[in-house]
């Protein structure tokens, strides 16, 4: 079955953008809400939880704006997943995008998995 795309976003009213992508791009910044531990080797960041361990590879980055990521595992080359990072317009307040992929029947607990992580993350940013 074939993967779906979907967008979520959510909205972090006192952070700053440069302190949100180091939580997004940075071995200690992923590893406070991500992962149990990160480490990168070129282009590949090793992502480590419990006693497994899955490797992603960047695939584009546009600083401080987004950047891409798709597991090495994943056999379809248009399935990513992507953290892009701008501004709400009426409010001023910074915004995360998250664009990822799941099997149909599993886009609501993807979903859910991307909430608790956010949720991690905003808690570490002292949201």
């Amino acid at each position: 079955m074939k993967k779906e795309k979907f967008h979520i976003e959510y909205v972090f009213d006192k952070v700053s953008r440069r302190s949100l992508w180091n939580h997004l791009t940075t071995p200690p910044g992923l590893s406070a809400w991500f992962a149990d531990d990160v480490t990168i080797n070129n282009n590949t960041y090793v992502f480590k939880w419990d006693r497994d361990e899955q490797e992603a590879e960047v695939l584009a980055v546009k600083p401080e704006i987004s950047i891409r990521y798709r597991w090495a595992d994943e056999d379809d080359d248009t399935v990513y997943f992507e953290f892009l990072i701008h501004t709400v317009e009426l409010t001023g307040a910074t915004a995360l995008e998250i664009t990822d992929f799941a099997e149909p029947d599993e886009k609501k607990d993807s979903i859910n998995l991307w909430d608790s992580q956010v949720y991690e993350l905003k808690r570490t940013l002292g949201i």
